[in-house]
């Protein structure tokens, strides 16, 4: 009975400093950096196809859009 009350003791301090080790170490990815990483890039993303946007619609839309109407309107001139 008394092997098995030492067993258990060491057994207690061995996941006790396992514990304690686990507690103290700063190794790893907590979910406040995840979740910062994911905001900045769903931001970033948002201003790239935002911009993207802006340059279509004011840029490359209009003058698609007038050689189009230029290429129906051909006499064969």
């Amino acid at each position: 009975m008394r092997n098995f009350i030492v067993r258990t003791q060491i057994k207690g301090m061995n996941m006790l400093s396992k514990t304690k080790k686990i507690l103290k170490s700063n190794k790893g990815e907590g979910f406040i950096d995840t979740a910062l990483k994911i905001l900045i890039s769903v931001v970033v993303g948002g201003l790239i196809l935002s911009g993207l946007y802006m340059l279509f619609k004011d840029t490359i839309l209009p003058t698609l859009t007038e050689k189009i109407t230029e290429m129906f309107n051909f006499n064969g001139q």
